[in-house]
């Protein structure tokens, strides 16, 4: 995998991530320090690239039920070159394990920030 550089990671995402977790990572910084090296450590450790890597992403928000994330996941992909078609692929392939409501919920939130562009 090609090695990313902080530079690459957006610096606009900082100012996308929701409140909660800046306020968390401000009371506890070196918990967000930890959090964003295992982050990097895990994507480092393999051959995936970055789109790759958001799409799969987009996948796990959606079976686990998170909205803030998979929006955030849905702008990376974007921001990596991932088309629409691609990211709504990576929603509906979870229908079948998690089932129909929440992969309804999930592609009406990437829905949202795929209309609200990168």
């Amino acid at each position: 995998m090609a090695e990313r550089s902080e530079t690459d990671r957006d610096s606009s995402d900082q100012n996308r991530v929701p409140s909660t977790y800046k306020e968390f990572v401000k009371r506890f910084p070196a918990l967000g320090r930890a959090h964003e090296s295992i982050a990097k450590t895990v994507e480092d450790a393999g051959p995936l690239d970055a789109k790759t890597l958001a799409l799969i992403k987009i996948g796990i928000c959606v079976g686990a039920g998170l909205e803030s994330a998979l929006r955030s996941h849905v702008r990376r992909a974007m921001q990596h070159g991932a088309t629409a078609a691609e990211v709504e692929q990576a929603i509906l392939l979870g229908m079948n394990t998690i089932g129909f409501p929440r992969t309804v919920a999930a592609w009406s939130w990437a829905t949202k920030q795929l209309e609200r562009g990168v």
